[in-house]
């Protein structure tokens, strides 16, 4: 249970989760939690669901002058850990990517999910890996089905480095700028739900597009059933 609740908090107020890492463990320690939160959200194909964006705008934010953060060494923490992270996931599914799939165990990587990654890779390429660094979900299942036979690692490793530097700098950059701003201190939970609503948005408009275009072929094939 503890650690759900863990999970919820970070969820719903990264702001706080830092503050208290900042005090419990110390203007060293305090990025080992977020080296890991971010790695695990983008190496572990279990967990999609960790809040990356909204966590990376909050250290920007404590990345500011008297924040407890260091900009640098915010910025450096989190490219290791989205690069590393991605790389970690490309491997895991080069030699168990089938086996996970077939297990289904993994709910989250729906057949829907899984052919939309499909289409940007076959449509964009290696940019697949950048563009969905700004994607929740998409951006855990990527680097995955990247592994599973989509990129050889050298072609992978170069879009994960410009894909996890420029989804890094956006988010931290932006707090660390606007984050000191009194209308974003007084409104802060807004906002992060605001940066999650956008980021998730594509993923959604993606979802109801698939299902509005399955509703359509299951309309057609039934008129077609009918006529016949």
């Amino acid at each position: 249970m503890n650690i759900i609740q863990f999970f919820l908090n970070l969820l719903s107020d990264p702001r706080g989760a830092i503050a208290g890492w900042i005090i419990t463990l110390g203007a060293v320690w305090v990025y080992t939690p977020l080296f890991l939160i971010v790695f695990v959200e983008t190496g572990l194909v279990f967990f999609p669901f960790l809040p990356g964006d909204s966590l990376l705008f909050a250290a920007g934010v404590f990345s500011a002058d008297g924040g407890g953060l260091n900009i640098v060494a915010s910025l450096l923490v989190f490219y290791a850990a989205a690069i590393l992270g991605n790389t970690s996931n490309y491997w895991i599914a080069r030699f168990f990517g089938k086996r996970i799939i077939d297990s289904g165990k993994i709910k989250a990587l729906t057949p829907e999910r899984m052919a939309k990654l499909d289409h940007f890779f076959a449509k964009y390429g290696g940019l697949t890996i950048v563009i969905t660094r700004f994607m929740p979900f998409f951006r855990t299942f990527a680097p995955f089905i990247a592994g599973t036979g989509h990129m050889n690692f050298g072609k992978f490793t170069l879009f994960n480095a410009i894909g996890g530097i420029s989804w890094v700098s956006l988010f931290v950059l932006v707090g660390y700028f606007f984050g000191g701003i009194p209308f974003v201190q007084d409104h802060f939970e807004i906002i992060v739900l605001g940066i999650v609503a956008v980021s998730v948005a594509p993923a959604l408009i993606g979802a109801i597009k698939a299902a509005l275009g399955s509703k359509k072929k299951g309309d057609k094939t039934k008129t077609a059933k009918h006529a016949e």
